[in-house]
């Protein structure tokens, strides 16, 4: 359903080039959600814009490939990418708060979105089209005719979703689509992304930070730092055996019921994108970075037993740890 290729995206600052994505690769099944974690400034959200080719200067897409579908969203020109959203391709977008027009009805929002994909639709269609999104994620059809300001937050998230699926597309990013939202709506809001995947059989990138939300949801997880992909796994192996010591340290900070009151953090900071340190970009911060391959030598991805990637001098072309 989904093939990323060799991504890269560059910022071009007065301070220097930082490149945002460096080199990632991944494929997406039909039906299979995909948890993408890391700390912030990692590349998730860049990641979720280049795909959408919604990078904005000094932004630049360097390279890659986004096939969906088997079309190449990064050849199509900007007509054929305008069309490939929504429809091929679907956003929503970190906080719902924000996303929506406070001066225009829900409604009109979304009869726009349609209206560009489908000039000749009638105004009747396209109000049974809307109406029939807004039930599928579990809102009344009333909600059609009502301002963003007069929903709550839950309700605004859910607004989202209908939009983004109003034109059932193969792929669906979400980026953190839970931020702001207490624990009870947060589940709402996942229930309704299960349920509306399921309906389409789209395949949904779950962008966040909330890793017991992945634990609960997807069916792997891809760990960014520093713009580069250095594990993916299947949900289960991530939680029981993170091979990538970034992978391990984001395990092992989350709370234990087994070690109460004590808080085991990452030491050191994630680097700036302008000076990543030379070989691998998490050596300075890493137990076992202090070796001279390590500092010099930039990993390559290994494939390792059932499949998983990670990118970590700790493995070997076969795959098989170092001592």
């Amino acid at each position: 359903m989904l093939r990323v290729s060799g991504l890269e995206v560059t910022y071009y600052t007065d301070l220097g080039r930082a490149k945002a994505l460096d080199d990632v690769s991944f494929t997406l099944g039909a039906g299979e959600k995909l948890g993408m974690v890391g700390e912030s400034g990692s590349g998730k959200s860049t990641m979720a814009l280049a795909m959408m080719r919604m990078i904005k200067p000094p932004g630049r897409i360097e390279r890659g490939q986004v096939i969906v579908d088997d079309v190449d969203l990064m050849s199509l020109d900007e007509e054929g990418m305008r069309r490939a959203r929504l429809s091929k391709i679907a956003y929503i977008p970190q906080g719902a708060m924000n996303s929506l027009n406070p001066v225009i009805r829900i409604g009109a929002q979304m009869a726009d979105a349609i209206r560009s994909h489908m000039r000749r639709e009638s105004r009747s269609a396209i109000e049974d089209r809307c109406a029939a999104a807004l039930r599928s994620v579990d809102l009344d059809p009333g909600v059609y005719r009502m301002y963003a300001h007069e929903l709550s937050g839950g309700m605004k998230q859910r607004v989202c979703i209908a939009i983004g699926i109003l034109l059932r597309p193969s792929v669906i990013i979400a980026d953190e689509p839970t931020s702001a939202l207490d624990v009870v709506t947060q589940r709402q809001v996942m229930e309704t992304i299960n349920k509306v995947q399921a309906d389409i059989n789209a395949a949904v990138i779950l962008i966040g930070h909330d890793m017991g939300l992945m634990a609960q949801t997807v069916d792997r997880v891809a760990v960014m730092y520093a713009g580069r992909l250095v594990e993916l796994s299947t949900v289960k192996e991530m939680f029981t055996d993170p091979k990538h010591p970034y992978s391990q340290a984001l395990i092992n900070s989350l709370p234990n019921l087994d070690k109460r009151g004590v808080f085991s953090g990452i030491p050191g900071l994630a680097p700036s994108l302008l000076r990543l340190p030379s070989g691998c970009a998490f050596h300075p911060r890493c137990p076992h970075g202090q070796q001279e391959l390590q500092r010099s030598v930039r990993p390559a991805p290994v494939i390792l037993a059932g499949g998983r990637m990670v990118a970590c001098h700790l493995y070997g072309e076969e795959g098989h740890a170092h001592e």
